[in-house]
């Protein structure tokens, strides 16, 4: 059997911040080990904003799970009927966004989550056994464990709902979605309006109050993500792969430039 321990719930609870990488231009699994040797603790499958095949989330999901680095999926939306089939071939994580009433956040529960807590349906040969036959009884409560679950606020509506939200059974991690919650706002880019610190301090306390992880992306600059983890954000993506690549790439032909101009 595999190590189902989720590095990124191991992360949260031994009071540390875990990174994900976000992906979306890789169609290689081994975007899975450049995250693990850069200090990511997980991969973000971005399928909201990029085109996957499921094959490919597959095999990037199990090649994650391999190597130690949790493969987590953000889905298209809160009623994406792909979520039980990526969970079923490797996926560890579910990202939901624009979760926006506690309706909405058990049925994030439900289709992720074995009973009693959710209504996720069994199979077997799971690769996270290696494919092994394994007992429900054994395999349902480890995957149960093993899978992160988030619901992500992204609308005035979310903050509003978000003491409801953080309090359905189930859920690890409310992600505030800066960029999307800004745009709502009618304050694209704005990231130190004091609208947005107060929703933040909002869902903080909302995630404290019910002893589950808040978490944080959309804003790409350095500083602004030490200080979000300095306030108590326990699970950030970094940046993309795309991102990542870009900016190495101008750094070294600006460089190149600049050196044949000495």
């Amino acid at each position: 059997m595999l190590d189902m321990t989720n590095p990124v719930k191991a992360k949260i609870k031994a009071g540390g911040a875990a990174l994900g990488m976000g992906v979306r231009l890789s169609r290689s699994p081994d975007v899975a080990r450049i995250a693990k040797s850069s200090g990511h603790d997980f991969i973000f499958i971005d399928v909201q904003h990029s085109i996957f095949n499921l094959e490919t989330i597959g095999f990037m999901a199990q090649t994650a799970l391999e190597i130690g680095v949790a493969p987590v999926a953000r889905v298209r939306g809160v009623y994406d009927q792909d979520v039980p089939l990526l969970l079923d071939n490797g996926v560890t994580g579910i990202v939901f966004p624009d979760v926006n009433t506690a309706e909405e956040a058990r049925h994030c529960v439900n289709v992720t989550r074995f009973a009693p807590l959710g209504r996720r349906s069994v199979t077997g040969g799971y690769p996270h056994f290696n494919f092994k036959a394994t007992p429900v009884p054994v395999s349902a409560p480890a995957l149960n464990e093993a899978t992160l679950v988030v619901c992500m606020i992204e609308s005035p509506e979310g903050v509003a709902n978000v003491e409801k939200i953080a309090a359905v059974p189930g859920i690890d991690v409310i992600h505030i979605g800066m960029n999307d919650l800004l745009t709502n706002m009618g304050k694209p880019g704005q990231y130190g309006d004091p609208e947005l610190v107060a929703a933040v301090d909002r869902i903080f306390a909302a995630c404290h109050a019910n002893g589950i992880a808040p978490g944080c992306g959309g804003n790409r600059n350095v500083q602004g993500q030490a200080e979000i983890i300095k306030r108590g954000a326990r699970f950030l993506t970094t940046q993309t792969d795309i991102g990542f690549l870009l900016a190495a790439a101008t750094a070294w032909t600006d460089g190149l430039a600049k050196a044949l101009e000495a």
